[in-house]
């Protein structure tokens, strides 16, 4: 694909703080997923891309903060195409959009999932959507993995967005997220601390790393609330916000989220394993069992302290009934 003729309006990106650290070109890599890497590169080299207004190397080390403009062909997957698409919408006022995201849904547009997104349903029912994030990402503040539910918030407008942004990034959002795992956890509670960067060798997967270039810190506080037998209901409040961050550090202590294929290498769980540990009968979960259930944040129009939860979803909820019926231990 040539680079020429380009876009009237750059495509504007803002570095978030998970992205503080990383290389230009990878950041564009993970964002801009319909180029290749050899035609952001290009760019790059031809200063079709700027930070803060300057071209910059593709050895760029992204601060927070940094706005980046990218000036790229389009493309036929250009932008978001609003889809009507169901949402189970937990509030909304005039600034704010909070919903209780499904598992499966995938929350902007990137390769291989062009729709049925996130982002396409709230082009599609809501009016007025931020733009700080990007043509691909109306609204979209924060991100959730396509396959865990739960609460996730977006902004009507850039000055919302900016303000949430910076809560997230002076990490002062409370996250309350709920997963069953394999195993059973050897504490009660604890502070998982430990630094996360790319895998050496799995471009999907993140892998804890204490001196790669592209580690950083990240802490995970569990509890546990109820033990199984080889299972374990928790309750996880992360303390940043890394890539995959709650998944690698259960997976870490030897509890992987149940389900979890990437970290825990496997993809559902049926009520046989539950009764008997044979894989059969009928499959009660097919995904990672992990729910972002509860949200608190400052209001940014009003200053007030706002919450939002979300139900266990159906899906968890049967496998959690199975358990307590089959796997509850004795007292």
């Amino acid at each position: 694909m040539s680079l020429d003729p380009l876009r009237e309006e750059p495509i504007t990106l803002m570095v978030e703080a998970e992205d503080v650290g990383l290389r230009l070109d990878a950041f564009l890599a993970a964002r801009l997923t319909r180029y290749s890497r050899v035609q952001l590169r290009r760019a790059i080299n031809k200063e079709y891309v700027t930070v803060g207004d300057r071209p910059v190397k593709a050895a760029h080390r992204l601060r927070q903060g940094e706005r980046i403009a990218v000036r790229l062909p389009d493309s036929p997957q250009h932008g978001t195409k609003p889809e009507e698409i169901p949402l189970d919408v937990l509030y909304e006022d005039d600034v704010l959009i909070v919903v209780n995201k499904p598992p499966g849904m995938v929350v902007h547009p990137a390769r291989g999932h062009w729709s049925g997104t996130l982002a396409a349903a709230l082009a599609y029912r809501f009016e007025q959507l931020s733009g700080v994030g990007g043509s691909t990402r109306p609204g979209i503040v924060h991100r959730l993995d396509r396959d865990t539910s739960g609460v996730i918030v977006m902004a009507k407008d850039d000055a919302t967005h900016l303000a949430l942004s910076a809560q997230f990034e002076q990490r002062t959002v409370e996250k309350q997220y709920t997963a069953i795992v394999w195993g059973v956890p050897d504490r009660d509670s604890d502070l998982i601390d430990l630094p996360i960067g790319a895998h050496p060798y799995q471009r999907e997967k993140m892998a804890i790393r204490t001196t790669h270039p592209t580690a950083r810190e990240a802490r995970t506080f569990y509890h546990v609330e109820r033990r199984f037998r080889g299972l374990a209901l928790v309750r996880v409040l992360p303390k940043t916000g890394r890539t995959h961050q709650i998944r690698l550090h259960l997976a870490h202590i030897g509890c992987p989220v149940l389900c979890d294929r990437l970290y825990g290498g496997r993809s559902q769980i049926t009520l046989g394993e539950i009764l008997t540990g044979r894989e059969d009968g009928p499959v009660l979960l097919e995904r990672q069992a992990l729910h972002a259930q509860r949200l608190k944040l400052i209001h940014p129009a009003t200053g007030v302290p706002i919450e939002f939860t979300a139900p266990i979803p159906a899906d968890m909820q049967r496998v959690l009934d199975k358990l307590i019926e089959h796997r509850s231990l004795t007292v």
